[in-house]
C-alpha cells in the first residue's frame, strides 16, 4: 500500500465501503471547507454514486455542495480512512480520491441547503477538518505547492 490510511480498523466491527472524492478549492490565500449541520468540516467533495467517475462525483458535488464549477488541476492522491458514522450509525472504509482545482466559477446557490461553507487559510483548515484524511490532503497540497513555488524560483 503506498498510501496514508488514517482511522482505526476494529477487527469486531463490519466495514461499508464508501468510496468518495474531494477538491481542494483556493480564493486568494484561502481554501473552502464544508460544515456539515452537526459542525464537523470536510473538503468539498463526497460519495462517488453509482458508476460515476471520480471527476464526474468532484463536478456533482461542486454544484451540489458549492454551487460552482470547476476546472481540475491535478489529482494530489489517495487517502484511506476507517470511521464510525454516528449519523449514519455505520461503520465505514472510506477510499479518498483527492484533487486540486486548477480553477473555478460560481455559477449559482448552492442545491444542498443543509451545509454551510467557510473559507479559511489551509492552517486553520487542517485544525478545523475532522478527518485526518482530508488534514493530509491539504498538508500534501501545501508541499507540493511550496516545492513549486521554489523550483520557480530557482530558476529566475
Amino acid at each position: 500500500m503506498d498510501y496514508p490510511v488514517f482511522g482505526e480498523k476494529k477487527q469486531s466491527a463490519s466495514y461499508q465501503t464508501r468510496y468518495a472524492a474531494y477538491i481542494i478549492v483556493e480564493k486568494e490565500t484561502e481554501i473552502a471547507l464544508v460544515e456539515a449541520p452537526n459542525g464537523a468540516f470536510f473538503l468539498p467533495g463526497g460519495e462517488i454514486e453509482g458508476q460515476e467517475t471520480k471527476e464526474e462525483a468532484i463536478a456533482r458535488e461542486m454544484i451540489e455542495e458549492l454551487g460552482i464549477t470547476v476546472v481540475i488541476d491535478c489529482f494530489l492522491g489517495q487517502a484511506d480512512e476507517y470511521f464510525y458514522s454516528n449519523y449514519r450509525a455505520t461503520y465505514y472504509y472510506n477510499p479518498g480520491y483527492f484533487y486540486v482545482a486548477k480553477s473555478w466559477e460560481k455559477i449559482g446557490e448552492p442545491t444542498e441547503t443543509t451545509n454551510r461553507i467557510w473559507w479559511v487559510t489551509p492552517a486553520d483548515a487542517i485544525v478545523k477538518l475532522k478527518r485526518g484524511s482530508h488534514q493530509w490532503a491539504v498538508k500534501k497540497w501545501l508541499e507540493d505547492k511550496y516545492k513549486v513555488e521554489q523550483e520557480i524560483e530557482t530558476k529566475n
